[in-house]
């Protein structure tokens, strides 16, 4: 034991005295020219330092510079520049006076990503023959030193005169090995347009055929995205995925993806091919999708009457005034052309929960072909092909809506409908609009939709013991049954709707059931959530009295009009006088037979 004691308390004396001779002896500052021409005849950039170079013993050897500058050729800002730069250095190599860094470590730096911190040929440049690929013309130049640690600086990512994304709070550690492979950490905040996205990932990176194809492992990212319009908690999650980027090809796939987004999740395979036209396919599947916490949308209300608060609500502006029917919200689909596949197995939209939902879409540079947009609600199924052309001042939606037998009281309720109306709703279309939300729908959408609603069930209104009461008032020789329901139901309803801009037209609505028959039309104003509705109803059970009289009235279309505002609507129904005409039109065509 005190042999090994000895033995290291000598090395640590030579190691100490190696240092302090290495220190006496060589000036890092000798060592400046070396390094700037190591860096200009490896990749061509122009490295300059401010102030004296220094040096620092523990707990590694390195050489500490003030303010640093990595220009490119012909840039005229910086690529990267630092006040502060350590180099971690091997020490026997200094003895021969030969510079071996294991390590650089910039704090405080700032990376320009610019058009004035690219690289620009010079003017009297050679230009290579025609047909040389550019990448044979220059491999750039790749990073050989072991480890490169940034801390706390600033990304300026400029891609053009009118966007520059600013990363700040960037923390990088990568260490590569002989073969080129490296392991990645890396962190860092993005902020722009009042929002705020914090991201975090380590990994591993495959550089040995850099700058030709690029391999990256990613084992976990996690993120945090807090913007207005997003709820109060923001959108966070995390994930991971495998990244095959090939320069030669302009291709980036990445593969074995799962991401979460709050308690949403995705899984899947993303490809790209790259350049002036980028072709963009997406196969992904969910086992549990929710737009609601996603996009921020408030449940819809409990009572029947709720309405939704919306930025427009109450307010007596005409609807040209809203900038957004006025801007194309989907212009950057013009950008790129691609393909969507999507399945999930459960959505959550305004409180309704869809089940095996497929996607199918296609885009051609803003020509969108929704071929397949299929799924089931509740023991009902849906779907909603149909087309967007995002190429105008306006999107332009062209849908033709297919449900079938859809709970009609969860779709009221999600839109703070008033659920006074229930059953199965079916329904077969064709309705085009500019936005694609139910406030637009509601005020600026046209179409047309013939709509069949079995067991269908108006609440809080019992027609048929509405109007035997009106006939028992005015008729003595006449009664009726009395029913304890306070609501009206019909086997089935149908109708042919008109929609135009606001305005519901219903056309041909007619419905039958054991107690009663009706026929009629009416409107409906949706942005006032105003109706008008005529009906002829014809009572057919629940008489009693005289079967001349009984067989009359079961006859006789009764005309009731339902009107007003949907959160409390008024009825019209005059009896006396249709049964007074009806006793008339009897007594002579009995004296004529007489």
């Amino acid at each position: 034991m005190r042999r090994l004691l000895t033995t290291l308390f000598i090395l640590l004396v030579v190691v100490v005295a190696g240092l302090t001779a290495m220190v006496a002896l060589i000036n890092p500052n000798d060592l400046r020219s070396y390094m700037i021409t190591q860096v200009e005849q490896r990749s061509g950039y122009h490295l300059a330092l401010e102030g004296d170079l220094r040096w620092h013993a523990w707990p590694q050897l390195s050489i500490l510079a003030g303010r640093m500058k990595l220009t490119a050729p012909g840039a005229s800002v910086p690529l990267v520049s630092a006040e502060n730069m350590r180099l971690d250095v091997a020490l026997w190599p200094l003895f021969s006076h030969q510079l071996s860094v294991k390590q650089v470590m910039l704090k405080g730096a700032v990376i320009t990503l610019t058009h004035d911190s690219a690289a620009r040929r010079p003017d009297n440049a050679p230009i290579a023959p025609a047909g040389t690929p550019e990448l044979e013309e220059g491999n750039g130049w790749s990073w050989n030193i072991g480890s490169l640690q940034v801390a706390d600086s600033l990304l300026i990512w400029q891609r053009d005169a009118n966007e520059q994304l600013n990363l700040r709070d960037l923390n990088l550690q990568m260490k590569q090995d002989d073969a080129h492979k490296a392991s990645v950490e890396f962190s860092g905040r993005l902020n722009r347009d009042q929002r705020d996205l914090a991201v975090s990932l380590n990994g591993s990176l495959d550089l040995s055929q850099y700058p030709r194809q690029v391999s990256a492992h990613m084992d976990k990212f996690s993120y945090r995205l807090r913007a207005s319009g997003l709820p109060e908690q923001g959108i966070e999650g995390e994930g991971a995925f495998n990244a095959d980027f090939s320069a030669v090809n302009q291709t980036l796939t990445l593969a074995g993806l799962t991401f979460s987004a709050n308690d949403s999740e995705l899984s899947g395979q993303i490809s790209a091919r790259l350049g002036n036209e980028p072709v963009y396919q997406l196969d992904l599947s969910a086992k549990t999708l929710n737009l609601d916490t996603l996009l921020g949308l408030q449940p819809p209300a409990n009572d029947n009457g709720a309405r939704a608060q919306s930025p427009n609500a109450g307010s007596g502006r005409p609807v040209i005034s809203n900038s957004a029917l006025t801007d194309n919200a989907l212009s950057n689909l013009n950008d790129f052309s691609g393909q969507l596949n999507l399945s999930a197995q459960n959505v959550i939209y305004h409180g309704l929960t869809m089940t095996d939902l497929q996607v199918k879409a296609d885009n051609r540079r803003g020509q969108l072909t929704l071929n397949t947009f299929a799924g089931k609600l509740g023991e009902g199924t849906f779907d909603l092909p149909g087309t967007l052309d995002a190429t105008g001042d306006q999107p332009v939606f062209h849908l033709q809506p297919q449900l079938s037998r859809v709970a009609l009281g969860p779709l009221l309720k999600a839109f703070s409908l008033p659920q006074t109306l229930t059953g199965q709703f079916s329904l077969q279309g064709e309705v085009q609009g500019h936005n694609f939300t139910a406030s637009d729908f509601a005020r600026a959408w046209q179409g047309a939709a013939a709509m069949t609603l079995d067991n269908a069930k108006l609440e809080g209104l019992n027609i048929s013991q509405l109007i035997q009461r009106a006939v028992t008032r005015t008729h003595g020789n006449v009664a009726a049954e009395e029913r304890a329901e306070r609501y009206s139901q019909v086997r089935q309803l149908t109708a042919n709707a008109t929609l135009n801009r606001g305005n519901l037209r219903l056309d041909n609505l007619a419905g039958d059931s054991e107690l009663l028959a009706l026929t009629g039309d009416g409107t409906l104003n949706l942005p006032a959530r105003q109706c008008d509705v005529n009906l002829q109803i014809r009572v057919l059970e629940g008489w009693k009295g005289d079967p001349q009289l009984v067989s009359m009235l079961t006859s006789t279309a009764i005309p009731l009009r339902v009107y007003g505002s949907w959160d409390g609507l008024n009825y019209q129904l005059n009896v006396d006088q249709l049964l007074r005409k009806r006793l008339e039109d009897e007594v002579k065509k009995r004296l004529k037979e007489w």
